[in-house]
């Protein structure tokens, strides 16, 4: 190994460490569209893991947990997105309406001390657009086996007692007090932020009116339970009709959101938008689906500096394994340095959160897109060597404050 390398290496494990010491105090908060913490600029590099509670609700599996977080901090990854629901099935959290496993809930409690011991923030979901861990279509079901007159599962937006009972987990969660730490949810700096739901879409109305009222009403709520917080909705960034030329930069539909609206409530603290190049411009080369998620990140970043004045954050991307390691890596590479010429702009752009980390012996989880870092040295070197750039930006903003 070279000396200049090394040096640099350890320059990189003296900075990680420092940030691990630091991420244990203090609520990231949001100034002048970009985030801090303790006064400082935060940057990040992150990554999706949304399975730790749903593993760690199996006391035998929780090794899986504590492998992904200490080795994501060894590569310097400081935010972690995951789920904070289950609803029905399999492990699930939320049995049915109002009734909990506290074992699984003691899953949670332990993801969140042991990204805590690591030096992780957490990003914590409260319920999913899709069926997988039931979604919103298991609470409808819900609602119907009560008696209720559902149309469809977009009446979740809209029907009184849907969103009570999601009201009523958002509370569950929210006021939790943790069974290890002994720390309530609401009071825990190890989360960073709260997030409304996994991917909303509304095929019932296309306009992103629905969802805007339904985001207003959940948010004032969640803030009345938790001022400390962050607070996003979980958006993948579509155009709806407030900038109709905007548009245009959609991978070619809509989905029911709006992206500038939905995020110009007030009680919406920061922006995002996910990316599938290979699942939303499929078909393309890879050099124009490059293209296209170059002018995707960039746009959104744009609205975010002139018209939210909100930090961004590109919440979920990947390439798929099949496409090829060389394809995947070119792919990786080229986002992460569109991020952080970005957040080099003054720190609206504020990172990202690659999907998605897996521990050894996953493989019955892996939808392509699975990384176990340490098995795969280029991705490895790919995703640490972010984590450095974003970490050294953050605290050259730090010397010029």
């Amino acid at each position: 190994m070279c000396l200049r390398r090394r040096s640099c290496i350890c320059g990189l494990l003296l900075l990680f460490l420092a940030l691990a010491c630091e991420a244990n105090s203090g609520f990231i908060g949001v100034k002048d569209a970009h985030f801090e913490l303790n006064g400082s600029p935060f940057l990040f590099n992150g990554f999706n893991s949304y399975w730790l509670m749903h593993v760690a609700a199996e006391p035998t599996e929780r090794y899986k947990v504590t492998d992904v977080l200490k080795d994501a901090s060894a590569a310097g990854l400081s935010v972690c997105r995951t789920w904070a629901f289950s609803d029905g099935g399999d492990r699930a959290l939320q049995i049915s309406p109002d009734i909990y496993d506290e074992r699984v809930f003691q899953g949670l409690d332990f993801v969140i001390s042991e990204a805590k011991k690591y030096g992780v923030r957490l990003i914590l979901s409260f319920v999913n657009q899709w069926n997988d861990f039931g979604g919103k279509a298991q609470y409808v079901q819900w609602a119907r086996n009560a008696g209720a007159q559902i149309n469809s599962d977009d009446d979740f937006y809209t029907h009184p007692m849907l969103k009570n009972y999601y009201k009523n987990h958002i509370e569950k969660v929210i006021t939790r007090l943790n069974s290890i730490t002994r720390v309530a949810y609401r009071d825990d700096p190890t989360i960073m932020a709260w997030e409304l739901m996994n991917e909303p879409r509304d095929q019932a109305d296309y306009s992103g009116k629905t969802v805007n009222a339904w985001v207003q009403e959940m948010a004032s709520f969640v803030k009345s339970l938790d001022n400390k917080h962050l607070l996003e909705v979980g958006m993948e960034g579509f155009y709806g009709d407030s900038i109709p030329e905007r548009k245009s930069v959609n991978p070619g539909y809509q989905v029911g959101t709006d992206f500038i609206s939905n995020h110009l409530i007030n009680e919406i603290d920061f922006a995002t938008i996910h990316a599938y190049t290979d699942q939303w411009v499929s078909g393309q080369s890879d050099d124009a689906q490059l293209a296209w998620m170059q002018r995707w990140i960039t746009s959104h970043w744009q609205d975010a500096k002139t018209i939210l004045k909100k930090p961004l954050v590109l919440a979920e991307f990947g390439k798929s394994s099949r496409s090829g390691q060389g394809s995947r890596d070119t792919f990786m590479n080229s986002v992460y340095r569109n991020v952080y010429n970005l957040a080099k702009e003054g720190g609206t752009m504020a990172g990202s959160l690659v999907w998605q980390l897996m521990a050894h012996g996953m493989e019955n989880y892996d939808d392509g897109y699975c990384i176990v870092l340490g098995q795969n040295p280029s991705i490895t070197e790919i995703i640490s060597g972010q984590s450095y750039a974003m970490t050294a930006l953050a605290h050259s903003f730090n010397q010029q404050h």
